[in-house]
């Protein structure tokens, strides 16, 4: 942190006020007033910044023409000072602005000699041109200072849109990093998780045949044989079951894409939930009139939106509300699923699209990592936003048109 008196004294103020203090030493009129209207000039340019550009020009065009008054009028040779209101102008001002304040300079500088007797004084060719010369100083100091501010002005917007393009590039970069890193994660995960299954579907059916096997052949007295025998059934059953969505995330899809009515798979898987649902959560829609048909595997998609939904409503309150909203983005559909929920720790939003990776207690973490991976073989891109406490929005991103052949199919 600077020093206190730092925040409110400059260094360019000491110069200013030890350049006036300079000029009222040396000025060869050394009146009181003379001396006082410089160091009031100079006082104008240290609080210019802190009363604005408009009322220090103001105040500086009237202590200039005192000054000048004072000291000589048409003849002071401290019509120089006339340069600190032209000058301040040309920088904070339009080209009319400065220009306006460069006449309104001349104007006070050659008023002076209206009050000149033209009956004893006469101007020699010489100081006619010195005259003319400062005139047109004047105006070509405010033209050119003003040229000047401009074209620094228009480079540091220069400056300032490249750094936004360059923030822009970068956050591109890094998501397509992420994207990228994602991809050859699913894509391993993918491989080992079909090799797995495959392996341990033989064991489980010898397992299932055996307990049916044993279940027929017990002795009906033997209730705890019968038990256990069950017990392993139904675990078989659900190991399969898990295997089966397995086996759903590591196999490629084979999408049947055709142009399809948007809103009407948001309709249907809507409706789906409406029918199952197991929570008090009621579902918003907000579709945009403006999307066209696009093509889209409507089996898949119904799939994602109704896990989504269903994710949302249990993240929300007893009697909250999820809203499915669409728009059109550019070159592609935006399909939003919106919940006033709990909201997801930001430590884990980078990981709730990766397989296997869940909050909840009997999860098993496929659900969003299939969906992840549905959307990316449309060509399309899945986000997700979210406030701890506020809740989140999951955003699909799907292409208006498919100009190649997509994955999967």
């Amino acid at each position: 942190m600077p020093p206190a008196w730092r925040r409110y004294v400059r260094l360019q103020d000491l110069i200013w006020l030890l350049l006036f203090a300079a000029l009222a030493v040396s000025s060869p009129d050394h009146s009181p007033l003379v001396i006082t209207l410089l160091l009031a000039i100079g006082a104008v340019q240290v609080i210019g910044p802190r009363i604005g550009a408009k009322a220090s020009i103001i105040i500086n065009l009237a202590l200039c023409y005192a000054l000048m008054n004072f000291s000589g009028g048409i003849t002071s040779s401290f019509y120089v000072v006339l340069l600190l209101p032209v000058i301040s102008a040309a920088t904070s001002f339009d080209l009319l602005g400065s220009a306006t304040v460069a006449l309104v300079a001349c104007a006070e500088y050659l008023s002076f000699l209206l009050l000149l007797n033209w009956e004893e004084v006469e101007i020699a060719p010489d100081q006619r041109l010195e005259l003319a010369l400062r005139f047109v100083m004047l105006l070509l100091i405010s033209y050119l200072t003003h040229q000047l501010a401009k074209a620094k002005r228009d480079e540091a917007i220069r400056y300032q849109k490249a750094a936004e393009q360059l923030a822009a590039a970068n956050e591109s970069l890094k998501e397509a990093e992420a994207n990228v890193r994602r991809a050859d994660r699913l894509a391993a995960l993918g491989q080992l998780t079909a090799g797995l299954a495959h392996e341990l579907r033989n064991p489980l059916g010898t397992m299932k045949t055996s307990a049916e096997l044993l279940a027929r052949n017990v002795e009906k007295e033997n209730g705890i044989a019968r038990e256990m025998a069950g017990y392993i059934q139904e675990e078989v059953d659900r190991t399969n079951s898990l295997i089966t969505r397995f086996l759903d995330f590591a196999r490629p899809q084979h999408l049947k894409l055709e142009k399809s009515d948007l809103a009407a798979m948001l309709d249907r898987a809507i409706d789906r939930f409406e029918r199952e649902k197991k929570v008090d959560v009621c579902v918003y829609k907000n579709y945009s009139p403006d999307i066209p048909p696009i093509p889209f595997d409507a089996e898949l998609m119904e799939r994602v939106i109704s896990n989504l939904i269903a994710n949302a409503a249990q993240a929300s309150p007893p009697g909250g509300v999820v809203t499915v909203k669409t728009r059109l983005v550019d070159d592609t559909v935006e399909i939003a699923v919106i919940d006033r929920g709990t909201g997801i720790d930001p430590k884990n939003v980078e990981s709730i699209f990766n397989p296997f990776f869940t909050t909840k207690p009997d999860g098993v973490g496929l659900g969003l990592a299939i969906c992840s991976k549905i959307v990316d073989e449309h060509g399309g891109q899945i986000t997700v936003e979210s406030v701890p406490g506020e809740g989140s929005v999951f955003r699909i991103f799907l292409p208006l048109h498919v100009s190649a052949p997509l994955r999967g199919q």
